[in-house]
């Protein structure tokens, strides 16, 4: 067996996901260790809601960083068979590289909440969108996106998540356009999606730049497992190298087809997403059906993917 790590980003959050893990080892103490440096209780956030306030960009990823660490940890605190890989989706990449070793957590809750907070401050709100494209191929969408762009307003793809399912971002009419113009070309179902902030978009470049001044002086060390950037689908050696690979992250789009086909190319058998929720396990299910797909969907689904494992 060959397991893989993968960890979920914004938009598998939910009021009540951490519940039925509470008496799992660590996962409250984890949360008090970021509540304590955020001066703000992400448990009861997590727990209580309400969801407008979780859903906010600036709280969601601070709680789904804490979220998967949790569940790293109680996964190890239970002797869980350790990933020879990792990767994250968008935002899911920072637990990843926390439980790699490659940042600590201490380091990695402020800075996700700055980052959180400079893709906010990037668009305006009502100016940005994002929409789902579904039953269309990835080079039709792209071209759908660069007839609906203008001088002024950007469509462009910004999450390859599985086949035929392609999420744009840009400008708001630009991204109306280019939905249209999919629909118009064959696409199944267009959905405009619930979130203000555009990312993985050119839209993101003052986002792109705060960050990597932010990242400059943060210490990043040598991780103990690789870990896949969204970027370009590499596993980056150097500090530097994986500063530059959180920076383009921004905006550029999440190669989450070709992040699962790499690691299963490489030799993963199984793949266990460490995070509340089972949004990239159906996405891996499409992508990878020939791979053993798990999820920590709740503290039952966690039980199970223990004792499948073991």
């Amino acid at each position: 067996m060959t397991l893989a790590f993968v960890f979920p980003g914004q938009g598998s959050q939910s009021v009540g996901m951490m519940q039925s893990f509470a008496d799992l080892p660590g996962v409250r103490e984890t949360f008090s260790q970021a509540s304590e440096l955020l001066k703000q209780d992400l448990w009861k956030l997590a727990a209580e809601g309400p969801a407008e306030e979780l859903n906010l960009t600036a709280n969601t990823q601070p709680v789904m960083l804490v979220a998967g660490m949790a569940l790293y940890r109680a996964w190890q605190a239970r002797q869980g068979p350790a990933p020879a890989i990792m990767a994250g989706h968008s935002l899911g990449e920072y637990p990843a590289l926390v439980a790699s070793g490659v940042l600590e957590l201490a380091d990695a809750v402020p800075l996700v909440r700055v980052r959180a907070l400079a893709m906010q401050e990037a668009v305006p709100t009502g100016v940005g969108a994002m929409a789902a494209i579904l039953g269309l191929e990835d080079d039709a969408v792209r071209a759908a996106c660069s007839e609906a762009s203008s001088a002024n307003e950007v469509a462009e793809a910004a999450n390859f998540n599985s086949p035929s399912q392609v999420v744009i971002a840009g400008n708001k009419a630009a991204v109306e356009r280019g939905m249209e113009i999919a629909k118009a070309r064959g696409a199944k179902r267009v959905v405009l999606l619930p979130m203000s902030v555009p990312s993985h978009c050119s839209l993101m470049q003052p986002a792109a730049e705060r960050m990597r001044k932010e990242l400059g002086s943060r210490p990043f060390r040598r991780g103990t497992v690789p870990v896949l950037h969204n970027a370009d689908v590499k596993s980056a050696e150097s500090a530097e190298a994986i500063k530059d690979a959180l920076v383009r992250q921004l905006v550029q789009p999440v190669r989450w087809v070709e992040t699962v086909r790499q690691m299963v190319s490489g030799g993963v058998t199984h793949m266990l997403e460490c995070g509340p929720g089972k949004v990239l396990a159906s996405l891996n299910k499409r992508i990878a059906p020939e791979t053993q797909i798990l999820s920590f969907g709740d503290g039952a689904a966690f039980a199970q993917a223990l004792s499948a494992l073991k």
